[in-house]
């Protein structure tokens, strides 16, 4: 077992947060307990709690994180030069591939998350709104006449409809929708809601 004194405050709230992630893509989030990670870095639990309220506050940090990357994913999938509806829909078969390829912590995003968004801590809010950006600023030239506002409420009541698409995908209910694929979904729900709420400009 390692002493207090072998890592820093920070190395072990970074050390944490790789095995909580290991632990999470591994073995899913059933198995992410405040004693698993302190085993996995090799310290007691009432260490991790000298870094971590509980182990709320670690999956907290741990869905942020997720974000990140996130971001960096959809960033890196996307030109951010091309025509607005192509960035979108570039943006939502990224966001499917994402939660396909790191399913546990996807699924640890919507799981962990009690009570609205006044709850969450404005520096997760902040991570949050990235992701939300880049689904921003594909619409603004598109709807730039109703202002931002319109904008921020339309990019997220496009993406909780991206996210049904997800979800569908990830339990395995595509049948649901007739047998079409994610990305022909996808398409036809960016197309439809484009041509709506264009029209409202």
């Amino acid at each position: 077992m390692a002493r207090r004194s072998d890592h820093s405050r920070d190395e072990i709230r970074e050390m944490a947060l790789a095995a909580a992630a290991a632990i999470v893509e591994k073995e899913g989030s059933r198995k992410l307990t405040a004693r698993s990670v302190a085993g996995a870095i090799g310290y007691t639990v009432g260490t991790l709690y000298l870094v971590f309220r509980n182990l709320d506050d670690l999956v907290l940090h741990l869905n942020a994180r997720t974000l990140d990357e996130l971001h960096q994913w959809l960033q890196a999938r996307v030109e951010s030069s091309a025509e607005p509806r192509r960035q979108l829909q570039g943006l939502a078969e990224a966001y499917i591939d994402y939660a396909v390829c790191h399913t546990a912590r996807w699924n640890l995003l919507f799981d962990s998350v009690a009570g609205d968004d006044s709850e969450l801590p404005d520096w997760y809010l902040a991570r949050l709104g990235k992701v939300f950006g880049l689904i921003e600023s594909a619409l603004t030239p598109l709807v730039a006449q109703q202002g931002q506002e319109a904008v921020v409420q339309a990019a997220r009541v496009l993406w909780a409809s991206v996210h049904g698409i997800c979800t569908l995908k990830i339990r395995h209910r595509l049948d649901l929708a007739g047998g079409q694929s994610t990305g022909e979904m996808a398409a036809m729900l960016i197309d439809n809601f484009l041509e709506g709420f264009t029209k409202t400009g």
